[in-house]
């Protein structure tokens, strides 16, 4: 009996990746990474600020104004620290079963534009034309960059929302809001 070898060559094993792709590939694998390097950097903050807090000891009751702020930037230093040592040993967030998002359709920029050009619109408007009139122009432009196509409706619902959140904020909670030309009216 005589045994045949076989002297093709058989499948070659894929190159090793580049350093390069290899890094990229682990950034990709751990990127809630961001997440925490975003909660380090705001718990820094937070902290940097409660410690540079110009607070005269005779002012403060018995718990002080640096105490929130203290022990909100060292949760967030610990939580930032949680999620790091979690996400180096494997753990990985999940979507949420009822999520009605589809992750292999690209994002609807247009809308992401719209509402951001809205947003800065009314910021801009609040001072010259009075929180009545930007917000009733934020309120009506959003449902517009959301899809709503009601124009016999949608800018009485956007005036008269925004009208009741100046007078709520304004009038009732104290919080100055500008009122703009209908300073005089309301």
């Amino acid at each position: 009996m005589t045994t045949r070898t076989d002297s093709s060559p058989g499948p070659t094993p894929p190159p090793p990746p580049s350093p390069a792709a290899a890094r990229r590939s682990w950034l990709r694998e751990h990127s809630e990474l961001g997440v925490c390097v975003l909660l380090l950097a705001l718990g820094a903050l937070v902290l940097t600020d409660a410690l540079t807090m110009d607070v005269d000891i005779t002012q403060r009751g018995p718990v002080g104004p640096k105490t929130v702020p203290m022990v909100v930037g060292i949760g967030l230093l610990v939580i930032a620290a949680l999620l790091a040592v979690d996400v180096l040993r494997g753990g990985r967030g999940e979507a949420e079963g009822g999520e009605d998002i589809d992750l292999s359709e690209p994002a609807d920029w247009r809308t992401v534009l719209l509402l951001s050009g809205i947003f800065l619109g009314a910021a801009v408007l609040i001072e010259p034309a009075g929180f009545p009139v930007a917000g009733a122009l934020l309120f009506w432009g959003a449902a517009f960059a959301l899809g709503s196509r009601r124009v016999d409706r949608d800018p009485l619902i956007a005036a008269g929302l925004s009208l009741f959140t100046y007078v709520v904020f304004d009038k009732l909670l104290g919080v100055p809001l500008p009122g703009g030309p209908l300073m005089g009216v309301l």
